[in-house]
């Protein structure tokens, strides 16, 4: 259900609510679409449907801002049926075809191979996704797709962040736009800006029906879980931290950390004036710790 079908059911004070979300939401999007180029004139976007509520909002928004936008770009939604017992066949076309959406279902079987491949208890995401990945990079080759649009958002960014921090040994996490390994395909993530309980409260308003995953969503104990966790407790204590870690993603200072792959410490040379990367140790800090944190940082 979009929003525009959704208005009748709902109270005055809702339908503001939900305007005023949507507005928010297409907003955000709309800048990360223009600070990364993610879609241009003439793209055909396959956007990828798993049945969540990030890709219901993902779709929806786009078909937003494709409907105003003054740039000309199709859309079409992709389906992996990855054959999941008890998967809902007929819940995403029923929906597609109700809001009037150019749509594709691709029937891989990939939650067999999984499952006899992973070991019971051991996490199934890494093996589920690169399995879904090729697929989805064959359709859209088939379909002629210039761009693949996928429903990560800020939260899915950060915690990857520290996934690779704690897990990986790399200051890496999700790009709003790469390429393909092979070369061939772009892929875009439109809700970068976007938090996540934007896009759950959203949902809920518009009463997308959403389609719960049995392989990935069922897991206990996955270190992605526990990240998510720590970061929304710190959100709920620390308001503002989240955005501030967000905004380090975008001012990335390569002179004042250990990459000499990415800055020139060898060549280091004294000189005669100032230096745009010189010592700024003891600089005022731009930021004042509230007094919680400063207790707890003392706890310590």
């Amino acid at each position: 259900m979009g929003i525009e079908a959704g208005m009748g059911m709902l109270s005055r004070k809702e339908q503001h609510n939900v305007n005023k979300l949507h507005k928010r939401l297409r907003r955000l999007v709309g800048t990360a679409i223009a600070d990364f180029n993610m879609i241009e004139p003439g793209d055909r976007v396959m956007v990828c449907l798993s049945g969540g509520k990030d890709s219901y909002v993902l779709l929806d928004i786009l078909r937003s801002l494709q409907a105003h936008a003054a740039v000309q770009f199709e859309l079409i939604a992709v389906n992996l049926d990855q054959k999941q017992p008890g998967f809902p066949e007929h819940v995403l076309p029923n929906y597609l075809t109700s809001v009037g959406m150019p749509f594709r279902i691709v029937e891989q079987d990939t939650y067999s191979v999984v499952k006899r491949l992973i070991p019971e208890g051991k996490t199934t995401c890494s093996l589920c996704s690169r399995l879904r990945r090729g697929v989805l990079y064959r359709v859209a080759g088939e379909l002629g797709a210039t761009k693949i649009a996928l429903g990560h958002h800020r939260d899915d960014i950060l915690e990857t962040l520290f996934l690779n921090l704690f897990h990986g040994g790399k200051l890496k996490t999700m790009p709003p736009k790469l390429v393909s390994d092979d070369g061939r395909h772009i892929v875009i993530r439109p809700l970068a800006y976007c938090k996540e309980k934007d896009l759950a409260a959203y949902a809920e308003m518009e009463n997308f029906p959403i389609i719960p995953c049995n392989l990935c969503g069922s897991q206990k104990n996955m270190q992605r879980q526990a990240v998510k966790e720590m970061l929304q407790q710190w959100d709920k204590k620390f308001p503002g931290r989240l955005e501030n870690m967000f905004c380090s993603l975008q001012n990335i200072q390569p002179s004042h950390l250990l990459d000499s792959s990415l800055y020139d410490f060898h060549g280091l040379k004294t000189g005669n004036g100032p230096v745009a990367d010189g010592d700024r140790a003891f600089d005022p800090e731009p930021f004042e710790p509230g007094m919680e944190e400063l207790l707890n940082l003392n706890k310590g």
